[in-house]
């Protein structure tokens, strides 16, 4: 049924509600034959830059963006007004506010304050590491990746005490600065800094975070959606096999640092990351084919992808060491790994004592692997990236880069088919002429 309600839709400054910058709230009233409700579109502006008689923002550098919002706004109350006058003979203000923000449109007043409450910055970091941790105990995402997110809120969070001189922040007050602040903070200001990559990776996690917000309506738009995360990969190189073999055969006395060893040689030859390694087991290995050939096939931790390496000799060597282990008797492993942080620290110890003149980690291990099958042994990308578990090819391209050794054997292979002994091109045999 249709109404014949009038609608009207007016944006105005509150003033009173400004902050200790002088930056207030612009607030949305809905009025519906008389009948009045507001709501803020959770953004602030400074007063002098409100125009009083447009009810719009003056020319600065996020006029163009905050008043595209409020056009927007508007268009969609107007929209969502039609559909309400369509079904109901009479629309009241605070149905059109619970339509438009996709509540039911009979949404309690007095419960839509704790529904309805706009979290701030860490709050809203809270809720989603909330909401992560049901998803890794459904199995549906990793441990691993939730310990990225916990640390995230961490690092905001110093960020906040460092340049804002507070414990936390409203999501209206975020503008276009904040990652570019933010970015400064972690790789110059922080102590200890982090490099340019991992900044890159803490600013694309609150950029998530902010989008759930824009989702929510708890925000207009994502404040620092144009901040280009990408930065340049920084190139790994992989151990040399020469290295790997010094690795392998020093002599070691400390029972801590040959675990460790076994463990990181273990990475090197099946390309397993540390989750993955540290929840191997027995029931891993598994017999493939009609000679019953052995591999380790278990889906990756991180992106959900069956992984899946032959076993070679020097893991059969490695895991027959530690068969009758009871670390790993008790809890059902396939070799004894220490928790992440102790594993690093010992690499680094061991890297010292081999002499390889870099820190050794289990991502390098990765690399390595990588850089074996491919220019080594001679796998191709698509096999090394199944080995790997990525998801895409492309990730797996940033591990394995073709080395000149590799490119120099098979074009003497190419040599073979197309000269002579003598280097003479060889007589190539030509299509009968029909």
């Amino acid at each position: 049924m249709k109404s014949n309600q009038n609608l009207s839709i007016l944006f105005w400054h509150r003033k009173s509600k400004a902050d200790i910058n002088g930056y207030a709230p612009i607030i949305c009233r809905i009025s519906i034959d008389g009948n009045q409700i507001e709501f803020s579109i959770a953004k602030k502006i400074p007063s002098d830059r409100w125009d009083m008689e447009k009810k719009r923002i003056l020319p600065c550098p996020e006029a163009k963006s905050i008043n595209s919002a409020l056009n927007r706004i508007q268009c969609e109350l107007e929209k969502h007004f039609t559909i309400l006058q369509s079904k109901h003979e009479v629309v009241s203000p605070s149905m059109l506010r619970n339509s438009y923000r996709n509540l039911s449109t009979d949404h309690n007043g007095e419960k839509k304050k704790t529904e309805d409450k706009i979290p701030t910055l860490l709050e809203l970091a809270s809720l989603h590491i909330e909401n992560f941790t049901l998803l890794v105990e459904k199995n549906l995402r990793s441990k691993e990746t939730l310990k990225q997110w916990k640390s995230t809120k961490k690092k905001i969070a110093e960020f906040i005490t460092h340049t804002f001189k507070s414990k936390d922040l409203e999501l209206s007050e975020i503008d276009q600065s904040f990652a570019n602040k933010f970015h400064t903070f972690l790789i110059v200001k922080r102590k200890p800094s982090i490099q340019e990559a991992a900044a890159m990776k803490q600013i694309k996690n609150t950029k998530q975070l902010l989008n759930i917000a824009e989702t929510n309506k708890w925000i207009i738009n994502n404040p620092i959606e144009k901040f280009r995360c990408g930065s340049e990969e920084p190139e790994i190189l992989p151990l040399e096999l020469f290295e790997v073999e010094s690795i392998w055969r020093k002599n070691l006395s400390i029972d801590r640092l040959i675990k460790v060893r076994d463990a990181f040689i273990f990475q090197c030859f099946t390309g397993f990351a540390y989750q993955d390694i540290y929840n191997l087991s027995p029931q891993n290995i598994v017999k493939v084919g009609a000679e019953n050939e052995k591999w380790l096939i278990k889906e990756r931790g991180k992106t959900k992808v069956t992984e899946m390496v032959p076993i070679l000799p020097i893991i059969t060597e490695i895991i027959a060491k530690y068969k009758d282990d009871p670390y790993c008797i008790l809890h059902k492993k396939l070799i004894p790994v220490n928790s992440n942080f102790r594993y690093n620290c010992y690499l680094k110890e061991l890297s010292d004592l081999c002499g390889i003149g870099r820190p050794l980690n289990s991502h390098l291990a990765r690399h390595t692997f990588a850089d074996l099958m491919l220019n080594t042994m001679d796998f191709p990308l698509e096999d090394v990236s199944k080995m790997l578990g990525h998801k895409n090819i492309r990730t797996t391209q940033r591990y394995a880069r073709v080395k000149k050794n590799r490119i120099s054997k098979k074009m003497n292979l190419s040599k073979q088919l197309l000269f002579d002994a003598d280097g003479q091109l060889k007589k190539a045999a030509f299509p009968p002429i029909v």
